[in-house]
């Protein structure tokens, strides 16, 4: 498993990174285990987590994820580095959510209680908070890295206008600055391409990319007009209605098809191709592969041993530029 650094800063990380978000629903502890065991035997020690996982998000359920991580890792804490994430709804109360000082402060405790440790690699806000000003969540967050108890920060899902202003308050205020990027990318879904990944080449920012199967679409096992099958992330309550928005469409179908029907006369594995090519784009440090039985490992973490030819590459593009693209009214 090769590593690569994160970003400006002197973090390595494997270019593979463990995602766990199935960890505590759709795998019990047992199953979970075992994911991360395959995932270490394979030279895996990136990890990433969040405080409202396992999906579907619950406050019933949250933190269920970081407690199966932290007895996993009893013993063997320093060997990896891990990930994790706040804002998400993870109470009732009207605090138990947003990325506010007080709720910051308040769930990495609650997330270092639960991963077992005292320190956060990476800690991350996982979306925007439209109620609290950047000035507050940065603060927050520079008081975590100044405590010792988180090494770096960075987002997940911040348009590419927040990171730079977030950026530019960090310095002027001389706090510690997002030094990563959490964005969705894969073969599917290529927006970051115009302005996140610029902005992260250009600034020294880390990219640990999420959903680079398309949460298992693009392993090409679905078919058109087929019911997805329950179980899998397409029939997880509002997770589920998420996911059938952004890929359970005709046109990404048969961009899949094509795909499929293209590597199959290669002999290559449509999941190791979604994969490696993800990791060849410029800028990206990591991509995440997540699991809900251990075996599935085996294939998707092989995509770091292959190498897409120029023909290869094309077929992937014609994938991308092929889907029509939604309309959004300005602004």
């Amino acid at each position: 498993m090769n590593v690569r650094r994160m970003g400006r800063t002197g973090l390595k990380v494997t270019e593979i990174c463990l995602g766990t978000m199935t960890f505590g629903h759709q795998c019990d502890e047992r199953t979970s285990f075992a994911i991360l065991d395959k995932a270490a035997e394979r030279g895996v020690t990136f990890l990433d987590t969040a405080d409202v996982y396992p999906v579907p998000p619950s406050p019933d359920t949250a933190g269920r994820s970081e407690e199966i991580i932290g007895r996993w890792l009893k013993g063997k804490r320093d060997r990896f580095v891990l990930a994790t994430k706040c804002r998400m709804r993870v109470g009732l109360g009207p605090n138990d959510e947003g990325l506010s000082r007080k709720h910051v402060l308040k769930a990495a405790e609650d997330s270092l209680r639960r991963l077992g440790t005292d320190y956060i690699d990476l800690y991350q806000t996982h979306s925007p908070d439209p109620d609290t000003p950047i000035e507050e969540t940065l603060d927050a967050f520079d008081t975590l890295v100044r405590q010792g108890k988180v090494r770096y920060i960075g987002c997940s899902n911040f348009p590419a206008w927040q990171i730079a202003l977030a950026l530019g308050v960090s310095e002027r205020r001389n706090w510690a600055r997002f030094d990563c990027l959490q964005p969705r990318y894969n073969l599917l879904y290529r927006e970051i391409e115009t302005e996140h990944l610029p902005l992260c080449r250009d600034q020294g920012l880390g990219v640990i990319a999420y959903n680079p199967l398309a949460g298992g679409f693009l392993s090409g096992k679905y078919q058109t007009g087929q019911t997805p099958p329950t179980g899998t992330r397409f029939t997880l309550g509002k997770t589920g209605d998420l996911y059938r928005e952004r890929y359970w469409q005709n046109a990404q179908f048969e961009a899949v098809n094509q795909l499929r029907a293209f590597f199959q006369k290669r002999g290559k594995s449509l999941v190791q191709v979604a994969i490696a090519w993800v990791l060849a784009q410029p800028g990206i440090t990591s991509a995440i592969v997540g699991a809900s039985r251990p075996e599935q490992l085996d294939d998707s973490l092989s995509a770091v041993e292959l190498r897409l030819d120029s023909e290869e590459l094309e077929a992937c593009n014609l994938a991308w530029f092929s889907l029509p693209r939604p309309f959004k009214a300005p602004g």
